[in-house]
């Protein structure tokens, strides 16, 4: 006769194959504290709705807790044909007080039971992770306050466009970071819904408080429909995205501080202790640290297309296919996290090569859009101002010139309109300056966004 809690209409024992097949025991694991959590909640809910004593509630949780702390110890022991952490847990109780420990499963299924505890663990991590990209942010503002004097070329289609200060650059990063905070706020917010009393799916004959376990475990809601709380995992699938969204903005940022690390742009130097060496070339300082958070954010992007596609083909209920949402949602969370820790030490690290830069800064014709505009406040409307100044580089670029070379004779020859205050206007601090609208790169408004993100970080 099988031994399994479930085994009552069963002959035969469960084959050892299928035991290891079925077991996920080393992943849920992780999951005890929540576990034990919500047995807790569900345990005084019983108690108070008088569905079991208040003799054996007692009971109940002191084992539990003293089964945590087993765990927490390292002295709990495992039996991978027990299946999962919650029959696990529940098994040790019945060992321990016998079958006062039987009562814990009234009224609750394992299908509402699993998904609570995934829904609190979500929820734990998503603030560790929050936390974790508020350090970050408040780390950019540093740097880009010390920063806010340096000037460089942004860069469309790898090529120069136009002079910004390095603040903007750094706060263009902070404003998708504060995008994957808001993102991550409403995430958390999907996962705050407790499933706790939907039992296997079609809710329960006994008169529980759902109300009640809700407010022990600090869910701000109960779910609405007992069906759909034992399958809804759309919350895991949101979770990884959130995580997706945020290791691609990671991708991104140091693809930009990897290719100004190299020696063909020189503009930033990275710290000796986030870097590493060549074991052959003794020349070599390579951004390591860079290169493979932006080669995790694949990993992460597959935790999310593991999710969505064992998602997309379930019936409705729960099916025992849900039972691997755990591995990519750990994954994720577990590279997101030391990604965002480890790019945060290493942005503290990096400098800014200002004689580097502006050795490199006066190439490209940066300036060319605001002599157009210098054209059209004269009068010259835009189309034909744009024409005129791609001649005028043209020009330069024939003789092998840039446009401070200019005399003020050459310009003429490509536009009457031109005076000699053009060179006011083509110079890249002016260019800088100018940025005046919302938004923009002048220092004015660089240091307007400093302050603004500083006021939102403190209210996150």
């Amino acid at each position: 006769m099988s031994k399994k809690l479930w085994g009552g209409r069963f002959t035969k024992s469960t084959n050892k194959n299928v035991e290891e097949f079925t077991s996920s025991i080393d992943v849920d694991k992780k999951l005890y504290k929540k576990d034990i959590d919500a047995s807790i909640a569900h345990v005084k809910m019983l108690k108070k709705q008088k569905i079991i004593k208040s003799s054996d509630a007692a009971k109940i949780i002191k084992a539990l807790s003293q089964i945590e702390l087993q765990i927490d110890k390292g002295s709990f022991l495992y039996d991978e044909s027990l299946e999962d952490i919650h029959m696990n847990i529940e098994n040790s109780l019945i060992k321990k007080i016998g079958n006062i420990g039987k009562k814990i499963h009234t009224a609750r299924s394992r299908n509402d039971q699993v998904i609570t505890d995934l829904r609190l663990y979500t929820k734990d991590n998503i603030k560790l992770l929050n936390g974790s990209l508020k350090n970050l942010i408040k780390a950019l503002l540093k740097i880009s306050q010390k920063n806010i004097k340096v000037i460089i070329p942004f860069y469309t289609h790898l090529q120069k466009a136009q002079p910004i200060l390095a603040s903007h650059f750094l706060n263009s990063y902070i404003e998708m970071f504060l995008r994957d905070m808001s993102r991550l706020k409403h995430t958390y917010e999907i996962a705050d819904v407790s499933p706790l009393g939907s039992c296997a799916g079609a809710g329960t004959s006994f008169n529980i408080d759902r109300k009640l376990t809700a407010k022990l475990l600090g869910f701000k809601e109960i779910s609405r429909n007992s069906l759909d709380s034992v399958s809804d995992r759309d919350f895991v699938a949101d979770t990884i995205y959130s995580c997706s969204m945020l290791m691609m903005h990671f991708s991104r940022f140091c693809e930009d501080l990897i290719i100004w690390n190299s020696s063909e742009f020189g503009f930033i130097k990275i710290g000796d202790s986030f870097t590493t060496g060549s074991s052959i070339m003794p020349q070599k300082k390579n951004p390591d640290i860079l290169e493979l958070i932006r080669g995790k954010c694949s990993s992460v992007y597959g935790n999310l297309n593991n999710i969505l596609v064992n998602l997309k083909g379930l019936p409705s209920s729960y099916n025992r296919d849900l039972q691997e949402d755990k591995e990519p949602l750990f994954s994720a969370f577990k590279t997101t996290m030391e990604c965002t820790s480890i790019f945060t030490e290493t942005i503290k690290s990096i400098a800014f090569d200002a004689n580097k830069i502006k050795s490199s800064i006066d190439s490209g014709f940066m300036t060319a859009t605001d002599i157009a505009d210098y054209l059209v406040k004269k009068g010259i409307p835009f189309r034909d101002a744009h024409k005129i100044t791609g001649k005028i580089v043209l020009y330069c670029e024939k003789n092998n010139q840039i446009l401070s070379d200019l005399k003020i004779e050459e310009f003429k020859k490509f536009s009457k309109k031109i005076e000699i205050d053009i060179f006011n206007f083509i110079t890249n601090e002016y260019s800088i300056e100018s940025k005046k609208s919302f938004g923009g790169t002048s220092t004015v408004m660089v240091k307007k966004s400093i302050t603004k993100y500083k006021k939102i970080i403190d209210k996150l």
